[in-house]
């Protein structure tokens, strides 16, 4: 199906538990402007008894998380260098974050090359910093709901029936045992391997 075609994910998808959407959006494509890319790696944080998550030590994730929709972008910068791209998963019992860790990239590639400095197209987005680079994410894109918003957000995937493994997250001190990363099972653009394939 071409990348025109595919349906963008209504609000309703976000809408459910986290561990649910976090792997349901593997195989999905993120649209960014003039850049897209299938969706091979997430991870899932919950708003609540999460050590992992922001809203754990953060009062301004808290806030965030209270005034905002199900589908709303959370940025933040990763030790001071990279940008890293959530979405907010509430309206079921369970709220959370889910972070895209890692895309395939399918258009726009010549730009994520020059704004990466990079040619290996694995490479590109193959880590959440990496993927934020490349699409141009910054600072300025935090808290625009990808519901509705267009060419910006994430369209269904291409096939019903996707692989998709569950790991523990990385990156992580504090909840690293939960096995909350899900990631395209054979994919070669993830960041990292999952040990239990």
């Amino acid at each position: 199906m071409a990348t025109a075609e595919r349906r963008v994910l209504a609000a309703s998808f976000f809408q459910r538990d986290p561990l649910d959407c976090a792997r349901e959006l593997v195989g999905t494509l993120l649209v960014w402007g003039k850049c897209a890319g299938v969706v091979v790696e997430t991870e899932a944080y919950l708003t609540e008894n999460d050590e992992a998550c922001h809203t754990f030590w953060r009062p301004s994730t808290r806030s965030f998380v209270e005034r905002n929709k199900a589908g709303t972008v959370y940025i933040y910068l990763n030790y001071g260098v990279h940008w890293m791209l959530n979405v907010l998963v509430k309206g079921a019992p369970r709220t959370g974050l889910i972070l895209i860790r890692a895309l395939e990239p399918r258009r726009g590639i010549l730009l994520m090359q020059k704004r990466r400095g990079v040619d290996d197209v694995r490479r590109l987005c193959s880590g959440p910093g990496k993927l934020t680079q490349a699409l141009g994410i910054t600072m300025h894109d935090h808290e625009m709901n990808l519901c509705g918003r267009r060419g910006y957000g994430f369209a269904e995937r291409e096939e019903a029936d996707v692989a998709v493994l569950a790991d523990a997250r990385i990156g992580i001190t504090r909840s690293a045992d939960l096995p909350w990363r899900f990631t395209l099972r054979g994919s070669s653009f993830v960041s990292r391997g999952v040990k239990s394939a």
